[in-house]
Parts: structure tokens; sequence; C-alpha cells
């Protein structure tokens, strides 16, 4: 999906198209019943997942008011009946045990959400989470190795567009993204 299609808030943050496409694919959303997906944004990737798989429940978990707002309203735009919106902060909301988890924003909270997605997760379930930042991307990928996480994949994307100067045009570039995937086993044991 375009980015170009949701509503979009000044301080609400977005996956973006590339990012998104990539960690759906991650996902692996075409055998799972239940996606959660923390710090939700402007829903981008709840949608997206949403209208893909339409028999998939979605639980959309968001702390920001106004990202909220924005949440609620791209739901409604895209007439997604299978996304739950849930205002609160993981890890300190209910919910039920999912097939597939993504982590679009931690909150400085970041050790805490892969606990909580670890055990949140069913066997065999999988993990997705994206940062812009390298300390966030080595915390995750340290706290990971010490859960017991050895199968884990790991990408950098690079993005440009081509965007218009003067009468010719140039490739202006996008913060770099990191993509961590990883599957739960059955030999990972998290506690709170």
């Amino acid at each position: 999906m375009k980015d170009e299609l949701f509503l979009r808030g000044e301080k609400v943050p977005m996956t973006k198209e590339a990012v998104r496409a990539l960690a759906l694919s991650k996902l692996e959303l075409h055998w799972a019943s239940h996606l959660i997906d923390i710090g939700a944004g402007t829903g981008s990737v709840s949608i997206e997942a949403a209208l893909q798989n339409p028999t998939l429940a979605v639980t959309a978990i968001e702390r920001n008011p106004a990202a909220l707002r924005l949440l609620e309203e791209n739901c409604q735009r895209f007439a997604c009946g299978n996304i739950s919106v849930m205002a609160g902060e993981a890890p300190d909301v209910r919910v039920e045990q999912a097939d597939a988890i993504f982590i679009g924003g931690s909150g400085g909270h970041l050790c805490a959400l892969i606990d909580w997605s670890l055990q949140h997760l069913r066997p065999g379930g999988r993990l997705v989470m994206t940062f812009i930042l390298q300390e966030n991307l080595h915390a995750a990928l340290d706290h990971l190795r010490h859960s017991g996480v050895t199968a884990l994949d790991c990408q950098q994307l690079n993005i440009s567009a081509l965007t218009p100067l003067g009468s010719g045009h140039y490739f202006k570039p996008h913060n770099p993204v990191f993509v961590i995937a990883c599957q739960k086993e059955d030999a990972h044991v998290h506690t709170l």
C-alpha cells in the first residue's frame, strides 16, 4: 500500500511502505490467526496486514492519544473490522497469545517488550522488530541471544526515492532501518 493512502499526523510515526512490505513478509501471516502490533502509530502495519489477511485478528496497541485518534480514523477509512485498537502500553496490557508480533516502537522499554512478546507468542510464532537507532538494534540482538533465541534474521534497509530537484531528479535517501525477525521455539521460556 502506498504511504499516501494513510492519514498522517505531525508527530505520529508510521512504518514506511518498503519497510512495511519486508516486515509483513517476515511475519509470515499467511498461516497466522492473531497479530499484535506494538506501537501501532498510524496503523499502517495493522491495516495492511488486516487487508491482506481478512481472517486475521489484529490487536493494535498504542499509547499516544494523537496516534490513537489517527489509528481509529485509518481503521475506519479502510473498513478494517478485524482490528481491535487497544489504548495502553505494552508490557502493561493484557492480550491473548498471538502467532505474530510486530514491534514498531519500544518507548524505551525494548527488553521488557521482547520478553513480553516471547511470552505472548505461541510456539513457532514470529517476532519482527524495526529500528532506526543502532543502540536499539544492538540491545535487541543482545537480549534475544540472552533469551535463547539463536536463529534470527537481521537486515538493514537503505531506501532512496526518486525526487525532483530543479530541472532534474535525484535519489533522496531515507534513514536506514534495521529489521530483526525471529521465531519462538519451545525452548524460549521467559518470565517478566
